[in-house]
């Protein structure tokens, strides 16, 4: 089984956003999106998250003769879900209604976001009386 990565610092997340905006990226191209005109020590910057987010087994690296070039290998809803259970799990004693329900609240959704959000608790409701058990 895999291991659930370590959560990622708001720097890494900005390596992260980059991979999965523009795919695969050498250091040197990573360097120049997240520090236009960057010096050396910018992109010794960059190598370092960069061998921390390989580490936790965000990024993959793969070794060329020339540049290294690395791919996310988290996606962006993993992170988030992640993330969003972290929170549920500190804030609410694991329940993400509170959650749910404060962000309804607090922030008017549009037509369309209301009508994905019908439509996803619409297929939840077909799926459970599938026998599904979430």
């Amino acid at each position: 089984m895999a291991r659930t990565p370590k959560d990622v610092t708001e720097r890494e997340l900005a390596i992260l956003q980059a991979l999965w905006e523009a795919g695969p990226a050498t250091i040197r191209r990573l360097t120049d999106v997240l520090y236009p005109g960057g010096s050396a020590a910018h992109y010794g910057t960059v190598q370092r998250l960069l061998d921390r987010l390989e580490s936790k087994g965000c990024v993959r690296r793969a070794r060329t003769e020339g540049a290294h070039t690395f791919t996310a290998a988290i996606g962006r809803d993993e992170l988030i879900g992640r993330r969003l259970r972290d929170v549920a799990e500190k804030l609410c004693g694991g329940s993400l209604t509170p959650l749910l329900t404060h962000l309804m609240r607090t922030r008017r959704l549009t037509a369309d976001e209301r009508r994905e959000l019908r439509s996803l608790i619409d297929d939840l409701d077909r799926d459970k009386g599938k026998g599904d058990s979430r």
